[in-house]
């Protein structure tokens, strides 16, 4: 093992599985060894944040002081033109605290079930935080959007969260439809990290 092996170490904060993959897949690229909060024992922490930068940074900072390890935390969700760009930083919780992909899922195709076609245009968007350490003055931030549409069926397979119901009129098919491989060279995650990863290149 090379000496700078430790610094290549970091804690993902996060305790969604399909993060943790799409993340690990996507930082493996870049020769980072990354581990999933929760097999580190980081408890979870309360997103109090009205944006997606401030709870990136606050679930950063949570994992960074818990794993004493560089941190990397998202935060992301989808925005909705004809909700005001609901659900947002709600994504997770839209039905509720403990809500699944399932019940969220179902609140939003009941709330656009009389909205036209053509009207329900949206967008993931992510931002994506590093933090050196927990007291971090100046964190790494990194943002993407992917625009699409919400269809009221779901289908793919694939993917977690709205992906099911996330219509990409350009390829004909919904995020939960594409390869992984393929949607992590085209989502809002990707594209943050990979902005990420040319700043961190950039800053050294």
């Amino acid at each position: 093992m090379s000496d700078d092996a430790p610094r290549r170490q970091l804690v993902l904060a996060t305790n969604n599985p399909g993060k943790v993959r799409e993340l690990s897949e996507l930082l493996a690229g870049a020769g980072l060894g990354v581990r999933g909060q929760t097999e580190l024992g980081v408890p979870e922490v309360a997103e109090t944040g009205t944006t997606f930068v401030e709870n990136a940074i606050i679930k950063a900072r949570n994992a960074a002081r818990h794993a004493q390890l560089p941190a990397i935390a998202d935060d992301s969700g989808i925005e909705v033109d004809a909700l005001l760009g609901e659900p947002g930083v709600y994504s997770a919780r839209f039905a509720g605290p403990e809500a699944t992909d399932a019940q969220n899922n179902a609140k939003l195709v009941a709330m656009l079930r009389e909205v036209p076609p053509v009207q329900r245009t949206a967008r993931y968007r992510a931002v994506i935080v590093f933090m050196r350490h927990a007291r971090d003055p100046a964190p790494v931030i990194a943002e993407g959007t992917w625009e699409g549409m919400i269809q009221l069926e779901p289908e793919g397979e694939n993917g977690f969260g709205y992906d099911p119901h996330f219509y990409l009129p350009a390829l004909g098919c919904t995020s939960a439809e594409l390869d992984p491989a393929v949607k992590n060279a085209l989502s809002h995650r990707g594209q943050a990290l990979r902005s990420l990863i040319e700043k961190l290149r950039e800053s050294g």
